[in-house]
């Protein structure tokens, strides 16, 4: 059997594993660790890789920023920061139709700009959108639906624990990729509100039902209450964001100014206690050890396809075949909504950057926009079933009987289409990811 196959052989091992429930890290690593093995006849080798593997994780500079923004992001959601920008927000929608609908978005971008997680955005908006929009007669799907498709804007927005791992991976700059992302982030948000002001006008049964009820005018913010309650979150997002984007501040370092700041606000709010914090130490530990695992087998997974010749193959393929930058493209779409159906974010990111980097590399696109298509194309995943995890998010949090996770599913279907239309636009014009590049 010559490499190319056996190396072909145990992708196909892999993806078998992960579908039998194998841990995904374990499955990526054994099976890497097992084939270099083979393909060398040395286990003295894929020892020696598995150690530097491990080294090159542990001691690259820009993944202290995994801890530091996943602390930050614990710490805002407890503080309540979600809910103070959501009552701003509905404020500011309460005359449309729908307008419930666009404050959950709007909450959720501008909640996403300090926290960086999806799974925060789609438990803490849960909790405030969902109850608020039953109130007041919303559709169950319509709801559900905003959560869980807005709830991708966290992976999107700057600071994203997942254009992080993106630039390890792809050894890019930290501060170009939150760079790159905010246009196309801020594109979603406008796209999910404009879905939504067309669905309300199109199918206005479809978002509230006969007979909604509208707000009580005593909920509604003045202006002055909007402003104090915003505050906290802009000077996080002041502090983080333009401290990165002015050069002041790396990303590590900002990091670590957003966890203070944050932590500031939550003791001075009065919303975390000393058991909290521990709890919110320990769940950062517990998310950045999983990445790390996840780093440590991609990176021996990437040496596995390079002595395979995989990536090689492939390239001389599309060569051979005369097939371009639009065949590369569909490839790699259709390879990650496919993933999409079984994996998590970071696992798609890892498995395919390291088979499609050597790819497009040579066809002079930018690395940096490549890494916002790939993180946008993997975060469709978290909307579409057997795995959708934004949805299995919502359904455990909201602990509704009455809304099954099909409702949940179905409800985000609309939403998974807009971001799949705003990633064919981000491919075909890829200025609108690097414009903000220096």
């Amino acid at each position: 059997m010559t490499p190319f196959e056996i190396g072909l052989i145990s992708v196909v091992a892999m993806v078998a594993m992960i579908y039998l429930g194998v841990y995904i890290p374990i499955a990526l690593g054994l099976v890497s660790f097992v084939t270099i093995w083979v393909l060398r006849g040395s286990f003295e080798l894929p020892l020696a890789l598995l150690k530097i593997a491990v080294s090159d994780s542990v001691t690259e500079y820009s993944f202290a920023t995994i801890p530091l923004f996943t602390f930050m992001g614990l710490i805002v959601a407890r503080a309540g920061l979600g809910e103070d920008v959501y009552r701003v927000m509905n404020t500011l929608f309460h005359r449309i139709l729908g307008g419930v609908g666009m404050a959950t978005v709007g909450a959720n971008a501008l909640f996403a700009a300090v926290t960086g997680s999806s799974i925060a955005s789609a438990s803490v908006f849960t909790k405030v959108a969902v109850p608020e929009m039953m109130k007041l007669n919303y559709n169950k799907r319509f709801a559900v639906g905003v959560v869980a498709g807005s709830s991708v804007l966290g992976m999107i927005i700057p600071p994203s624990a997942m254009l992080i791992i993106y630039a390890i991976v792809a050894e890019q700059s930290v501060g170009h990729m939150f760079l790159a992302g905010l246009i196309p982030g801020l594109m979603l948000a406008v796209a999910y509100i404009a879905t939504i002001w067309g669905m309300s006008k199109a199918r206005p049964a479809y978002v509230v039902r006969t007979g909604a009820g509208q707000r009580d005018s005593e909920t509604l913010l003045s202006g002055a209450e909007m402003l104090l309650l915003c505050l906290p979150l802009a000077s996080l997002v002041l502090l983080v964001l333009g401290g990165i984007y002015t050069g002041w501040l790396t990303p590590v370092e900002a990091g670590a100014a957003g966890a203070a700041l944050g932590l500031a606000l939550a003791l001075f709010r009065r919303r975390i206690d000393l058991r909290g914090f521990w709890t919110a130490l320990l769940e950062t530990g517990h998310i950045t050890a999983a990445i790390l695992f996840l780093i440590t087998a991609a990176s021996i997974y990437s040496r596995m396809l390079g002595i395979a010749g995989i990536p090689n193959a492939l390239a001389d393929f599309l060569d051979t075949y005369q097939l371009g930058f639009a065949a590369v493209m569909v490839m790699l779409v259709v390879l990650m909504l496919f993933l999409g159906t079984l994996l998590d974010t970071a696992s798609i990111i890892l498995i395919v950057v390291p088979l499609f980097l050597p790819i497009v590399e040579p066809l002079g696109v930018s690395l940096v926009w490549f890494g916002i298509i790939v993180v946008i194309g993997a975060e469709i995943g978290l909307l579409t079933p057997p795995l959708g995890i934004s949805c299995f998010v919502i359904k455990s949090t909201i602990n509704d009987p009455n809304v099954s996770l099909k409702d949940v599913f179905m409800g985000a279907l609309p939403f998974a289409a807009v971001m799949l239309l705003v990633l064919v636009i981000l491919i075909e014009f890829p200025i609108l990811s690097t414009a903000l590049l220096p």
